[in-house]
């Protein structure tokens, strides 16, 4: 691998210095992916149940639509102010777009993820080319056991929430992951979830200093007092929106939030908190097992 592997963001050479520290501060730069290839497939609780359901529902995917609600969300990126990077498309990879959860960045460098569903398994090639190819610096890959970048959560400068419920990041990989976050002076702290919200970003997302998103019903009581014994704040979601990723949001910074059409409870209580909400129909990625959170990985945000 590169020589460079493990060096410092600051005194990297790159054009531009990558790198996270928060995941609520103004986001300059994010990874994306291009659904070319995309389909329904079973993989995992969500598509299941879509695929299960759609006799009943009336719902069939149609790769148009999925093109013209991805398009979108890049727009509302871009008018935002904020530069998008793309994974390759792979036909055999065809759902690599979901950029969450091939890699992590970090404020050390990129860690790349080892997934668990046999249709993702592959995808941390595109994720190592793209580091690669724009001369970020890779921090650390996940080895012990399976791990995902949607259960790796910055809660704040110095804390991080780590998740797994077993069919895809599972308890060696989280803590593998904890544990190299411990040694660079942050802490870490690890919780398992169920397996119907898939990685920790279904039920936890930062918005601000010390104000999360979070299906609150659906945590852990231990970790629920954990993270209000930490000063956090949350705006509720309930157990049927967060079903339907309803949590799985971005923060663009500056009181701005990409989140998705359908979470109406929710969008009322980000604009009346005084948030700007974008909330594109982005239904044919969420019946398919993934929001917006999960289509992008941020690679630059300004410092806490």
């Amino acid at each position: 691998m590169d020589a460079t592997h493990g060096q410092a963001l600051s005194s990297f050479p790159s054009a531009i210095p990558w790198g996270i520290d928060n995941d609520y501060a103004r986001l300059r730069d994010v990874l994306l992916g291009r659904p070319l290839y995309y389909r329904w497939v079973e993989a995992g609780p969500i598509t299941a149940r879509t695929l299960q359901n759609q006799r009943h529902n009336g719902v069939s995917f149609d790769p148009q639509l999925a093109a013209a609600q991805h398009a979108e969300m890049v727009r509302i990126y871009e008018t935002a102010g904020v530069a998008c990077h793309y994974l390759d498309a792979d036909e055999s990879l065809h759902r690599n777009f979901f950029a969450r959860d091939s890699s992590v960045m970090t404020p050390w460098g990129a860690l790349i993820c080892h997934m668990q569903l046999k249709c993702r398994r592959a995808d941390y090639v595109t994720a190592i080319r793209f580091y690669q190819d724009h001369r970020i610096p890779i921090w650390k890959y996940a080895t012990a056991g399976h791990f995902e970048g949607g259960d790796f959560v910055i809660l704040e400068p110095g804390l991080a929430l780590i998740g797994y419920c077993g069919e895809r990041s599972e308890r060696a990989g989280a803590e593998q992951v904890a544990g190299w976050v411990r040694e660079e002076g942050w802490e870490a702290q690890v919780a398992p979830i169920s397996r119907e919200f898939v990685h920790m970003d279904g039920l936890v997302v930062p918005l601000a200093p010390k104000l999360l998103v979070a299906c609150v019903e659906a945590l852990e009581d231990w970790l629920v007092a954990w993270l209000r014994g930490r000063g956090f704040d949350f705006i509720e979601v309930g157990y049927g929106e967060a079903r339907n990723l309803g949590v799985n949001l971005v923060s663009l910074g500056g009181q701005r939030v990409l989140a998705m059409k359908g979470c109406e409870q929710l969008i009322g209580q980000l604009r009346a908190r005084g948030f700007e909400v974008f909330a594109p129909d982005l239904s044919m990625f969420t019946l398919g097992g993934g929001g917006v959170h999960c289509l992008c990985q941020a690679l630059r945000r300004d410092a806490a």
